[in-house]
């Protein structure tokens, strides 16, 4: 009982980092800018090494049936913390947030479920690669800037992140049939992404 609280706890803090992530990004109008400091947010993540669903799914691969619970509890811990952290920030001045977080969740919501889960397909692909690249790379400038990198693109081109989105709609305050059904979609299309990219490199590179 006490590793599945752990991994509740650890899905808890990542949520709250993501959410963090999210809150730079909301206050900084310069989009590069503000995907750089969101960035913090996963970097900070892989060092306490923190659970955060879409940097653990690809390793479903190389694991055990049992890690399927894992990553389950660490995203209902993802799930937990954005939604913490959105309420609370609902409560203090910064009600520009809202207002700028409501105008990226219509955009989400106005999309359609194809291309829902493409764009969620390709985020998951750029997390593994983001995160994997951290815990293989050897040098230490070479970890931070795939973390850094890695979230700038995702953010940039616009693609869906279950658990950032799961922050945004809870600071929106943006909550429905609708949302729960676009965050699954999110969630299917950010675990398909990184499992495909993650087959060649668990096939080749290992093996070298």
């Amino acid at each position: 009982m006490k590793k599945y609280l752990d991994f509740l706890i650890k899905g808890f803090y990542a949520g709250i980092l993501i959410s963090i992530g999210g809150i730079a990004y909301l206050s900084i109008e310069n989009k590069i800018v503000g995907s750089f400091i969101f960035s913090l947010g996963l970097l900070t993540i892989c060092i306490y090494s923190f659970n955060l669903y879409t940097g653990k799914v690809g390793y479903i691969l190389v694991n055990k049936i049992n890690y399927v619970i894992e990553l389950i509890i660490s995203l209902l811990g993802n799930l937990l913390g954005t939604f913490t952290i959105g309420t609370l920030m609902r409560l203090t001045r910064f009600k520009n947030y809202i207002d700028t977080a409501t105008n990226i969740v219509n955009v989400k919501l106005n999309d359609n479920i194809l291309s829902i889960f493409i764009l969620s397909m390709m985020c998951g692909m750029i997390m593994y690669i983001a995160v994997n690249n951290y815990k293989k790379e050897s040098d230490i400038i070479g970890k931070y800037i795939t973390i850094f990198m890695g979230v700038m693109a995702f953010i940039l081109c616009g693609f869906e992140h279950c658990v950032a989105n799961m922050f945004y709609f809870s600071i929106a305050g943006v909550f429905s049939l609708k949302v729960i059904g676009y965050l699954l979609v999110m969630i299917l299309g950010n675990s398909v992404g990184s499992i495909l990219i993650a087959l060649p490199y668990n096939r080749y590179s290992e093996k070298k």
